[in-house]
């Protein structure tokens, strides 16, 4: 089987289970149950919803809290002290690389890993910095608008991304 097939092959869509955007730098995320998606923007009321960009949306799996949180030996992980906009189950974020993926009625291009930032050590405790390495997710653009909902499918729509 070529490489090509093996990763357009995914085992089932991912499913949206939290939604934020962050209004102003430095200040508390909001938490939302649904948001627009703006094409070539980012997010409706996210300070990084502006023309251009490759860091217009940012998502993280539910599955990396987990691992997250057992590296820094605590029960859980507050998604919203992750500071990313969509937090997803089911299906590998990395995996999408290369893809263009739709998530309810929007369509977001793969743009890269999205790497911690210094202030997940503030936010998580010492060491979250390094416990979030290769666990933060990654950022994408909006190519189509359209509205996410959580509960909304995250599924993979061909390996041909800009």
């Amino acid at each position: 089987m070529e490489i090509k097939t093996l990763m357009d092959a995914f085992a089932r869509p991912g499913i949206v289970e939290r939604i934020t955007i962050r209004p102003v730098r430095v200040q508390p995320v909001v938490e939302v149950q649904s948001v627009e998606a703006v094409a070539n923007r980012g997010l409706r009321g996210d300070r990084y919803n502006n023309s251009g960009g490759s860091r217009q949306v940012t998502l993280i799996q539910a599955e990396h809290l987990e691992a997250i949180a057992s590296m820094l030996g605590v029960t859980a992980v507050d998604f919203k002290l992750t500071r990313r906009n969509i937090l997803v189950r089911g299906i590998n974020l990395v995996a999408l690389k290369g893809h263009r993926f739709r998530i309810g009625s929007a369509v977001l291009s793969y743009s890269g890993e999205c790497h911690p930032c210094s202030r997940m050590e503030t936010a998580l405790g010492t060491g979250g910095y390094n416990a979030m390495r290769g666990h933060g997710g990654i950022t994408a653009r909006v190519v189509d608008g359209g509205e996410i909902s959580i509960g909304a499918t995250v599924e993979p729509l061909r390996s041909d991304v800009d």
